[in-house]
């Protein structure tokens, strides 16, 4: 599945966008296809440094607006409101296009959002976690810029997904991830010198679940846990025994959440016509 599968402009159900986290891809969201069944258009668009999109053009410094481009057109190319949901990095993204279009989005579902600039404005318990967020993103750019790829990707996903993520990866996955290493460093700085202010948030007056798991990283256990000061309507689930993979480790419990949610939402759009 990729950015291709379905076209919200040439379908009469509510379109979900679902956004993968980096070094993954549109085939993440299989599972949540499913899930939600003929009800819903799922599109899946791909980031840069997928090998279905290609890297950044490079032509200026990238920003986390330039990747939330794709996500913006098809939200425009769309006949109604969308659903969008986001996993890490692809949280991040999602956050930044709903901003742009908040009057067109329907709902909200966010599992562990990469919005690294908030920990900005978190006092001392964000600058712990934004020091421990720049010491990784530190150690992968360093990889990328010696040319160990392999070695940065290594680091990348023992990060997120805990020590002996990499080793357990099939050797395609992980020759996949060496080739996306390079753009892991667009990512981070993206993330972190994203410049919309805490208090913009406001505007996306919908209805927004924020998703972690239960042994979440620091970094976006405080995103996770700051966003529903932020968003007007928006309420926080843990998921047990989850970590910030869940929705790859476990993707029935937060895909059923994730549908779950999308239901409740629509339910609140008719009553409101």
């Amino acid at each position: 599945m990729n950015s291709t599968t379905a076209s919200p402009a040439f379908s009469s159900a509510t379109p979900v966008i679902a956004l993968h986290c980096s070094g993954s891809g549109a085939a993440q969201w299989r599972k949540l296809g499913e899930v939600l069944g003929s009800r819903h258009a799922l599109v899946a668009p791909e980031h840069y440094g997928c090998e279905s999109t290609g890297p950044w053009s490079g032509e200026r410094a990238f920003t986390l607006a330039d990747e939330a481009a794709r996500t913006v057109g098809i939200i425009d190319a769309s006949s109604g409101k969308v659903h969008l949901v986001g996993h890490s990095y692809g949280g991040g993204v999602a956050l930044r296009a709903a901003l742009e279009r908040p009057e067109r989005i329907a709902s909200l579902t966010l599992y562990e959002p990469s919005a690294f600039h908030l920990l900005k404005t978190m006092g001392s318990y964000g600058t712990h976690a934004l020091a421990e967020i720049i010491a990784i993103s530190k150690r992968t750019a360093d990889g990328v810029s010696c040319g160990d790829y392999r070695g940065a990707a290594a680091s990348f996903v023992d990060y997120w997904g805990g020590l002996g993520a990499w080793d357990a990866l099939r050797p395609s996955v992980q020759a996949a991830l060496t080739r996306w290493a390079p753009k892991a460093p667009l990512d981070f700085r993206a993330l972190l010198e994203e410049r919309t202010p805490a208090d913009a948030y406001a505007t996306l007056r919908v209805p927004a679940l924020i998703m972690r798991g239960q042994h979440a990283p620091v970094p976006t256990r405080a995103i996770a846990e700051r966003l529903p000061m932020l968003l007007p309507a928006a309420r926080l689930a843990v998921v047990e025994g989850a970590g910030h993979m869940g929705p790859v480790t476990h993707a029935d419990e937060v895909n059923a959440a994730i549908a779950t949610h999308i239901a409740g939402a629509e339910v609140d759009l008719c009553a409101m016509h």
